[in-house]
């Protein structure tokens, strides 16, 4: 059969640089292999239109990923509180903890991008706190196991349960109790510097609201570790309000929509299709996002 070399061009040019740069690499092993064997031959590259929308998503996923500073793992029990987990922690501590964890490195030590490694006075002025508050509030994350200092360096390290950055499947820690997703750190970072004051609670409610975001829709809902789309039990406004303890949901209501990203909100507030007077809670991906590469698109186009 003869070669398309049009339709062969196309899928070429369509491909992603790293995945050309495989396909040349084994061009090249082929050829010292085969020697004199390949003469008057042609390596023809042979992809499906299958292969191809893989390979777009897989790295429409990746370009993601880099847009929004890369990622860090957060780690939760499922429809279990951060109250209940942390609960000696204020909401503001919950903000300061998830700005924090953006900066564990694969060893588990905080650290800033460049390498330099982040010791407790370091820490303090990341944080932007007082020297008294900060001392207060690092004993908390201490006394809670969060965190470890004090080694010969002064180095901090995060409990991997609750932060992680690296490949799960490989950690030397049994973590298979707890859910995890991407927490992107650019993100996270910039919405610190712009709410960190008087508005850090309200930062706060991100990462309260993961134990019960369904990841591949990113929606809060009653059963977040449901893998079919179709049997999502999605969660009203007033549900995630008594979970929260907001005796007021029209006060949680405000506090979601005043969170933005680059004017954009991070959390989206449609009414339910069932009953107007009430409202869904979806989770902007540029902050969290967990689910497979083919949702990416559909629930980006929300905060678009």
């Amino acid at each position: 059969m003869a070669v398309n070399r049009l339709e062969e061009q196309r899928r070429w040019l369509d491909l992603p640089r790293k995945t050309k740069r495989g396909v040349v690499a084994q061009k090249a092993a082929a050829e010292e292999l085969l020697g004199d064997k390949l003469a008057g031959m042609e390596i023809v590259l042979k992809t499906s239109d299958k292969q191809i929308r893989g390979l777009q998503v897989r790295d429409e996923l990746t370009a993601h990923e880099a847009e929004n500073g890369g990622f860090v793992f957060a780690l939760f029990r499922g429809c279990v509180t951060m109250a209940e987990r942390f609960p000696t922690l204020t909401q503001s501590d919950l903000a300061r903890l998830m700005y924090i964890g953006t900066y564990t490195q694969y060893s588990g030590r905080l650290q800033h991008d460049n390498g330099r490694p982040i010791d407790r006075k370091k820490l303090e002025s990341l944080l932007g706190m007082s020297r008294a508050r900060f001392s207060e509030f690092f004993g908390r994350l201490v006394d809670a196991d969060i965190i470890t200092a004090g080694d010969e360096h002064g180095d901090i390290y995060i409990n991997p349960s609750i932060f992680y950055r690296g490949e799960l499947k490989k950690s030397e820690y049994d973590l298979s109790e707890y859910r995890h997703t991407r927490l992107f750190r650019s993100t996270v970072r910039d919405l610190y510097e712009r709410y960190n004051g008087r508005a850090i609670k309200q930062l706060a409610l991100i990462y309260s609201v993961l134990p019960f975001v369904n990841f591949a829709c990113n929606v809060v809902c009653f059963n977040p570790e449901e893998g079919d789309e179709d049997r999502v039990q999605p969660m009203d406004l007033d549900n995630l309000a008594a979970l929260l303890h907001y005796q007021d949901t029209q006060k949680l209501k405000k506090a979601l929509e005043a969170i933005k990203l680059d004017g954009k909100p991070v959390f989206y507030l449609p009414h339910n299709i069932h009953d107007k007077r009430k409202r869904r809670v979806i989770v902007n991906p540029r902050i969290v996002f967990a689910g497979p590469a083919k949702s990416l698109a559909a629930i980006k186009v929300l905060f678009n």
